[in-house]
């Protein structure tokens, strides 16, 4: 569905009316398209260390201009016969690994500040910094929380589509670990339109970065639920985009659409409920006979059934739980027992922030979508053994068809109600999501990343 309102303030006379009554001024945001440059403008680098000298290498190799903090006006005329102007920064990266006490914030943050104005539309601020551990000393691990309350804040503030996001390392992980260049690349571009305020955690140094940026996912053969419209075909078709044979599963009812996307992506469709004791097998069985493996499973198939706790029936609070939880612990089970579910599998479940910070007349809704991050935190322990990882991504408010049906009146407060002042696409999922199944992000197991816009409901 468009948003109409977007569209018409984001230029011209319409965000000229807007910003003269005070209203919301959304703008269009930068997302991905095959070709377009990593970022629309150079980055800054604020940080020194072993860790900004990894980072600097790494834009530098993907085609991105580094200027270093304490260059000389990041915005200033160049010495140029023309007086044309430097380009609008296009990334503020902070490195803050380092970071020892909370006192040692104050000159990194500060530095960003000042360079805030100097960046583009839809640009990106992101810090790499250490975990917080309880095994940290107070002063350690005080730094390294006041990161996360920091960024988070500074992604409130940011303007123009611009988004803040970080990147977590565990102990023994180094900045040119796969996984944190596979996530830094994800965040600084098109792809993470809609991520903002929301942190990565790198746990290993496992994982491989793609030989084609573009084809991230080429050999891989990935399974899809819930893929016959919305957001299951957006993420077909990007995940077929990326690489993948895709095999596209939804219920019988749903035959002629799924045919739809499957031929669309040159995949194979799967006309399943995935409530049936053996979709497991039946899945596993469809991609091994058609494609010779099974890489990636991607859960998205989920329903609702919307009732205020004291008016909800066993029938609505049960298919709820059955369609959008435990139709995917059992279908993890048979995969997990399978050796045809090979080394290095992903597991990509969609969660919602109605799992996260709870949602009036959905508490079966949350109850399973709360489940499902659970799940995806327990079963990444299990795939570890394997090199396999599970994560899950939590939309907030996705113009879909389903959204769509909202009233007008709700619908426009849903969309407001974040730090990017609209909805998302189905895309920004999909795009979270093929990320999360990549072997670049090998390295990350057990996260939940919310796509969002920074919703102002939870963390």
């Amino acid at each position: 569905m468009t948003d109409k309102y977007t569209a018409l303030v984001s230029r011209g006379w319409g965000r000229d009316v807007a910003k003269r009554l005070g209203l919301p001024q959304p703008v269009e945001l930068r997302r991905y398209s095959s070709g377009d440059p990593l970022l629309p403008g150079p980055a800054l680098l604020i940080g020194s260390g072993p860790s900004a000298g990894m980072l600097e290498a790494a834009l530098s190799s993907w085609g991105v201009e580094v200027r270093r903090e304490g260059a000389p006006n990041v915005a200033a005329p160049r010495a140029a016969d023309d007086g044309a102007r430097s380009p609008k920064i296009g990334a503020i990266v902070l490195v803050l690994d380092g970071i020892e006490r909370p006192e040692d914030l104050s000159a990194p943050l500060l530095a960003a500040g000042h360079a805030l104005r100097s960046l583009a539309p839809s640009g990106r601020v992101i810090t790499l910094s250490r975990r917080a551990s309880t095994q940290d000393e107070p002063a350690l691990g005080a730094a390294r929380q006041g990161v996360e309350g920091a960024l988070r804040s500074l992604a409130r503030e940011l303007r123009a589509g611009a988004t803040g996001n970080g990147i977590l390392l565990a102990e023994d992980v180094r900045a040119d670990a796969p996984s944190v260049l596979g996530s830094l690349r994800f965040l600084l571009s098109g792809r993470s339109a809609f991520v903002d305020g929301q942190f990565l955690t790198v746990g290993t140094s496992a994982g491989e970065l793609p030989a084609d940026p573009e084809r991230p996912l080429d050999g891989k053969v990935a399974v899809v639920t819930g893929a016959a419209r919305n957001i299951g075909a957006a993420i077909a078709k990007t995940l077929a985009r990326d690489g993948a044979k895709v095999v596209a599963v939804d219920v019988p009812a749903a035959g002629e659409s799924l045919v739809q996307v499957a031929n669309e992506v040159h995949g194979t469709a799967l006309q399943l409920d995935i409530t049936r004791p053996d979709a497991g097998e039946q899945i596993l069985q469809h991609s091994l006979s058609r494609h010779g493996r099974l890489d990636i499973v991607v859960h998205n198939a989920g329903i609702t059934r919307d009732k205020l706790l004291a008016n909800m029936d066993a029938a609505k609070w049960d298919s709820v739980i059955e369609v959008n939880i435990a139709a995917q612990l059992r279908i993890n089970d048979s995969l997990l027992a399978s050796e045809g579910f090979g080394d290095g599998a992903h597991i990509v479940s969609v969660s919602s922030t109605s799992g996260i910070a709870g949602n009036r007349g959905q508490t079966n809704y949350a109850a399973s979508k709360a489940g499902v991050i659970g799940m995806v935190r327990s079963t990444a322990a299990r795939l570890a053994a394997r090199g396999g990882t599970a994560n899950a991504v939590a939309p907030g408010f996705i113009e879909t068809e389903m959204t769509a049906r909202i009233p007008f009146a709700m619908r426009e407060v849903a969309r407001r109600l974040n730090s990017l002042q609209q909805g998302g696409r189905p895309q920004d999922v999909a795009e979270a999501i093929a990320f999360l199944a990549s072997d670049g992000a090998a390295g990350i197991s057990g996260n939940v990343l919310r796509v969002c816009g920074q919703n102002w409901m939870g963390q």
